[in-house]
């Protein structure tokens, strides 16, 4: 069972958070992921080790939490006028973002500290919030659209599979491919 806890915003844990997140990606940047420790980041985060341990266990388990919320969504997705080309651009960016050297390195942290499967779930959850949006928009034109699974099921997880085990050559053609292949090459 992870040992994380709800966070209450606003109260004495988001600022916990807050800083012990910052901290991480501080010190990612000036010493490297590989010199992390958890005393290291205590005493940037200005907080006790202990204080670490107790809300993640481990640092894998708070490179996991941090990484998860580096893969957060920033922006809705772009509204293009239409169900396809809304798909097409939303999977270039989702391959793009994901397939990058640090999406692929946020991908396994969060996966790595995950013993319960939260964080993956948390993962899966943005990307489903995205796509909702976007099924959202094509209802509102009135474009017939499949469900969200479907498009988790022949977008995203064929796109996940390939950066986590196959990278070579993934580029937004393929991005592209998955979308035709799901909502058809005419629903410009």
């Amino acid at each position: 069972m992870s040992r994380k806890t709800s966070v209450r915003p606003g109260g004495r844990s988001a600022r916990v958070q807050a800083s012990v997140h910052a901290a991480v990606r501080e010190l990612e940047a000036e010493v490297g992921r590989q010199a992390l420790t958890v005393p290291l980041v205590a005493a940037r985060a200005g907080v006790t080790p202990s204080t670490i341990y107790r809300r993640w266990g481990d640092l894998q388990e708070l490179m996991s939490d941090v990484a998860v919320e580096r893969l957060r969504p920033e922006t809705a997705p772009e509204d293009t006028g239409s169900l396809r080309s809304d798909l097409e651009a939303w999977a270039e960016q989702f391959l793009e973002e994901m397939a990058a050297p640090t999406g692929r390195a946020y991908t396994r942290d969060a996966l790595l500290g995950d013993p319960d499967g939260t964080n993956a779930g948390q993962c899966s959850a943005y990307a489903a919030e995205q796509i909702e949006v976007i099924l959202g928009r094509a209802a509102g034109r009135k474009e017939n659209a499949p469900d969200v699974e479907t498009v988790l099921d022949r977008v995203v997880a064929p796109m996940m599979y390939r950066i986590l085990f196959r990278p070579e050559g993934l580029d937004t053609a393929y991005a592209r491919q998955l979308v035709v292949g799901l909502v058809g090459s005419n629903d410009r």
